[in-house]
């Protein structure tokens, strides 16, 4: 293995390792001393579930210690290694994988990854175009065109994004080939969970459009 390659590994575990700390489940258990994935309805050890069960300061805490999580790996590889090369992809992609599967719950029990994947792409710093894309469809699908339940909303806000990052073709392939994966394993997780729910869109001001 030459010296280029170990660096991108390197970057890989470390992101995937850093993606498999589970801050959503872990400082509840610490602060609290609850469970958040006993209490919540979905068993999903992430941010909305540690806000719900822990309370807001937890929540705030849980919520950066995951973009964190995510951010700080690729923001440091982005200082040493070459964003071109495809194998970049994975460094981006990697906190996400650690979140959804985590080695130290032995893969079976990760969150859904939402706000690391928010973090990941913060972490591309100073180009925000991702992040601000990702940003903008959540706005759209929360606010305006109103998608419930949850389910529906993070899994077309994701495809939509992945649409809108091949048809940039200002983002590098790597970058590009990161937000599919990561995407990819967002919108898996969100399938793992799914129990069914019927899709309604509704407008702010008035009744639901839709209702299936």
């Amino acid at each position: 293995m030459n010296d280029t390659f170990i660096q991108y590994l390197f970057f890989i575990i470390a992101g995937y390792l850093s993606g498999s700390v589970m801050y959503a489940s872990l400082l509840p258990k610490v602060i609290r001393q609850i469970d958040i994935r006993e209490l919540s309805e979905d068993g999903n050890p992430g941010t909305a579930n540690a806000f719900i069960h822990a309370g807001i300061p937890i929540g705030i805490l849980v919520i950066i210690c995951e973009l964190l999580k995510g951010a700080l790996p690729v923001w440091f590889a982005l200082r040493k290694v070459d964003i071109s090369n495809l194998l970049f992809a994975l460094v981006l992609a990697a906190p996400v994988l650690g979140h959804a599967f985590p080695v130290f719950w032995k893969g079976q029990n990760g969150g859904k990854a939402i706000a690391v994947s928010f973090g990941v792409l913060l972490g591309l710093y100073p180009d925000l175009t991702p992040a601000f894309t990702l940003a903008a469809l959540y706005i759209l699908f929360s606010l305006i065109i109103i998608i419930k339940p949850h389910f529906f909303r993070s899994v077309i806000t994701f495809l939509l994004f992945t649409v809108c990052c091949l048809f940039d073709k200002t983002l590098p392939s790597a970058v590009t080939a990161g937000c599919f994966i990561l995407s990819i394993t967002v919108i898996g997780k969100h399938f793992s969970r799914y129990h069914g729910e019927h899709i309604a869109f509704r407008l702010p001001w008035g009744k639901p459009l839709k209702n299936r």
